[in-house]
């Protein structure tokens, strides 16, 4: 099946000026780093890993609000990586993102109309009665009344003022939504309302998601495969019954077994057959050598220590970058 949107050696490095405030010289912040993996029509992909691994830049670069350093992003069977002006903007009608904050994303200065209504008269609408009547349609989809488009985003709650960032994201009729971290500000009771309405639309719209999040239970419920990130890089990416039952990256294991658990008993067993890790994550600006885990690896090898692994499948819909599974499963290791 061809993807409908994929990552090609995608990578992002950012300047960061050394020497103080004078200095003149800088180093790359590796934020993204050669990620490649692909999307198919239909199908949520979750996004998981530690805070600042690089996780919310991959998704701007996949809708292009971020220029990727290298690589390349093809969505629909084109390569839209070079693409400028109104070329970029057509393809940006089927590319949307909901944001992580629905306190700053919304303008305060604008009423819930002219809010949803902004992204038609961008790509040349007129603000008529059809206009407005699409707008009605969107808060009606994302079960907001229709009273509400007179209404400034103060008036709402967290949980509301994010419907009204879904209703604005859909109403171009996207086909490809990133949905960055889009519960993790909202209270707990509220935030299986939002991803049940995402799950909702995504079934009568037909939408693909891209869905980054930190959470593991909310990923394991809405997500279709999961992908693993670590200082820039996936790790390990398969579907999500087999990477919740049988991870193969001691990243991966170490975030299941972190994860909270209903009975205590449940923690205990989790962590007596998977490794822990201690410390912090390297910084981007100067990742270690080899695997970029190795520092924190309960199961790290010389060659770990020299030779950064390869993302590659061990089973059908299953790939992992580590050494250990390259000797377990008689993969070639990178010299």
């Amino acid at each position: 099946m061809t993807p409908l949107v994929e990552a090609v050696g995608v990578s992002k490095h950012f300047a960061v000026r050394t020497g103080g405030f004078l200095g003149r010289g800088s180093v790359p912040l590796r934020a993204v780093d050669g990620v490649s993996f692909a999307i198919l029509a239909g199908e949520t992909l979750g996004l998981v890993g530690e805070s600042g691994c690089g996780k919310s830049t991959l998704g701007r670069l996949l809708i292009r609000l971020l220029e990727p350093s290298s690589g390349s992003v093809v969505f629909d069977g084109a390569d839209i990586s070079g693409l400028k002006g109104k070329a970029l903007r057509e393809k940006r009608r089927a590319m949307q993102i909901v944001f992580q904050d629905p306190y700053g994303a919304l303008n305060p200065r604008m009423s819930v109309e002219d809010i949803v209504m902004e992204p038609l008269l961008i790509h040349g609408a007129r603000a008529d009665a059809d206009a407005r009547a699409r707008v009605g349609e969107m808060l009606a989809l994302v079960g907001l009344s229709a009273r509400a488009r007179e209404w400034f985003p103060h008036e709402f709650s967290g949980g509301q003022r994010q419907r009204i960032g879904i209703a604005r994201a859909l109403v171009l009729r996207p086909r490809l939504v990133v949905c960055d971290e889009p519960v993790s500000a909202l209270d707990v009771s509220v935030q299986a309302q939002i991803v049940n309405l995402l799950q909702d639309l995504q079934g009568e719209l037909g939408l693909t998601y891209l869905f980054i999040a930190h959470d593991l239970a909310v990923v394991k419920h809405i997500s279709d495969r999961v992908a693993v990130m670590y200082l820039g890089k996936v790790v390990e990416v398969a579907d999500k019954r087999t990477i919740y039952a049988a991870a193969l990256h001691p990243y991966t294991q170490a975030l299941i077994t972190a994860a909270p658990v209903a009975h205590p008993r449940g923690r205990v067993e989790a962590r007596a057959r998977r490794g822990r890790i201690a410390g912090d994550i390297p910084s981007a600006l100067n990742p270690p050598p080899g695997c970029r885990f190795n520092t924190r690896c309960p199961y790290v090898m010389d060659i770990c220590r020299g030779a950064e692994p390869v993302l590659a499948d061990v089973a059908p819909g299953h790939a992992v970058a580590c050494h250990l599974v390259d000797s377990k499963y008689q993969r070639n290791p990178q010299p």
